[in-house]
């Protein structure tokens, strides 16, 4: 290990983009490092470069694939964690609860409107391609059948395959 020439810690991708053009013009080596512990040596820092800390942009405020997916794909996908947990065998639910949260709560039931795939399926823009087990105890049929019925109503192009002898997976 050795100590760099500074590390910088930004937060916005416009002071990343400012640190990277003064050290492409200064000549300056940059080491970029997220989170992580350096044990396997990713990320060492170097003695003639600049470390870039990326552990403080730890939100993601937009995403746009749409020019650059073909097409999308869910298997045994969760449309929405709401109807996912109204609708997934009972002996599941609270287990599903604890790991994902719990729809009962106004703050966790608000976040899970944000997130839906299927309250965000007018966004869906390449082809869709879902497959399900018709007999799924983890994630029902009706995850599957509410996003492709979205997506359709959008005059979205989607592929729906349902498994009628399958589970949560398929042999």
């Amino acid at each position: 290990r050795q100590v760099p020439l500074a590390v910088v810690l930004p937060e916005t991708t416009e002071q990343v983009a400012s640190v990277l053009r003064f050290c492409h013009e200064n000549g300056v080596r940059v080491v970029p490092r997220g989170a992580g512990t350096s044990l396997s040596g990713g990320a060492l820092p170097l003695a003639d470069a600049v470390v870039v800390g990326l552990m403080r942009m730890n939100r993601i405020l937009a995403i746009d694939y749409a020019d650059r997916l073909a097409a999308g794909i869910n298997v045994v996908g969760i449309s929405h964690f709401s109807t996912f947990l109204k609708n997934t065998e009972s002996y599941r639910r609270d287990l599903r609860r604890a790991e994902y949260g719990d729809e009962r709560d106004p703050e966790i039931a608000k976040f899970f409107e944000e997130i839906a795939p299927l309250n965000n399926a007018a966004q869906i823009r390449s082809p869709l391609f879902v497959a399900q087990g018709a007999n799924d105890p983890r994630v029902p049929l009706s995850e599957a059948d509410q996003i492709v019925d979205a997506v359709q109503g959008n005059g979205g192009d989607v592929w729906y395959l349902v498994f009628k002898d399958e589970g949560h997976g398929f042999a």
